[in-house]
């Protein structure tokens, strides 16, 4: 249950808890305002670089701490489908043009409620990082370190299924 509600955003009075079948979510009783903390949509992509050898790029989020390089994420735009957005995202990240883009998966990250739907992009050009990155790194496939959560699962599937068998790091425990 999502606690980042406590008042309906639509009129200001404090929300109940009620149970809708086999969940409990937050009512507001003067309005029937109901947060359903529907899980987010995400886009990431395993981005492949046409122009280096095929080489995978992985980025480190400026806000994160520590050295974990990972996928280009982002979130999708109203009126945009999950393609569009995962190509913007890319160029609004590292400046780099999608080439081809394929469908890897789709797969649940529980911990942050979210949806995430990953692609593999084929890209070329000059990487230009946005500022919400503050490096990144270029592996070739049988180099590639995975993470054992979220996008980093989905990336070792993605390596098995290209005959590498992923190396895994450790995450620091929270």
């Amino acid at each position: 249950m999502s606690h980042e509600f406590r008042y309906c955003p639509c009129c200001r009075t404090e929300l109940g808890r009620v149970h809708d079948g086999e969940r409990e979510r937050l009512r507001c009783p003067a309005c029937d305002f109901t947060h359903w903390n529907n899980p987010t949509p995400v886009l990431a992509a395993i981005v492949e670089l046409t122009d280096r050898g095929g080489q995978l790029l992985l980025a480190r989020n400026a806000a994160w701490s520590g050295k974990l390089f990972a996928l280009i994420t982002g979130f999708m735009e109203a009126g945009e489908s999950p393609e569009d957005g995962i190509r913007r995202e890319i160029a609004e990240e590292t400046g780099l043009a999608v080439s081809e883009l394929a469908l890897v998966g789709v797969s649940d990250f529980q911990r942050m409620n979210q949806v995430i739907i990953t692609y593999h992009a084929r890209a070329h050009g000059e990487i230009v990082l946005s500022p919400e990155l503050a490096e990144y790194r270029l592996f070739p496939l049988d180099k590639v370190k995975c993470w054992p959560a979220g996008t980093g699962l989905v990336l070792a599937r993605w390596l098995r299924e290209r005959g590498h068998e992923p190396q895994w790091i450790e995450l620091p425990r929270p």
